[in-house]
């Protein structure tokens, strides 16, 4: 009897965990800065907040309507709500401070995989990279590629 249980609750775990993906888009993306983690995160924290400002939506199209959920050393937590499509994408930085300091980066929206979603979840990472200025920081480089970032060979985030 509780190995059918056993079975049946994995089962339904298993599809259930199927089901959630093909329900939720996800971008990865990986930075690496020849500044320190502090630095990285002081400046993307300002940037989250400085695009929390919902009027700015008029001007610069995707590059408002970010909230701050969390900053804690090494963790930043933070949502983007489109202002086009209203879709919410989940942010989350990782900083691991080594010889240079490694960001991971992760957007999760919870909309079926689309590939005309204009790159949403990478733009929503890119945008703030580009806004607070860290594609010009001493070292810096990205690695991703389509499969584990839909849209980032693609992607035309000025436009968004």
């Amino acid at each position: 009897m509780d190995l059918r249980l056993l079975v049946v609750a994995a089962a339904l775990g298993a599809a259930l965990t199927i089901s959630l993906a093909d329900r939720t888009s996800q971008c990865k993306i990986k930075w690496l800065f020849g500044i320190s983690c502090s630095d990285v995160q002081g400046k993307l924290v300002s940037q989250v907040k400085a695009w929390q400002i919902r009027q700015s939506c008029l001007y610069e199209g995707e590059k408002c309507s970010y909230e701050l959920v969390s900053s804690v050393p090494y963790v930043i937590k933070a949502t983007h709500t489109s202002p086009s499509t209203k879709k919410l994408s989940d942010l989350q930085f990782l900083l691991e401070q080594s010889t240079v300091c490694k960001v991971t980066g992760d957007a999760v929206s919870e909309f079926v995989k689309d590939p005309a979603d204009n790159s949403t979840n990478f733009c929503s990472l890119q945008n703030l990279m580009d806004g607070s200025k860290l594609t010009e920081a001493e070292g810096y480089k990205q690695f991703s590629n389509k499969w584990i970032c839909p849209g980032f060979d693609t992607a035309n985030c000025s436009l968004s």
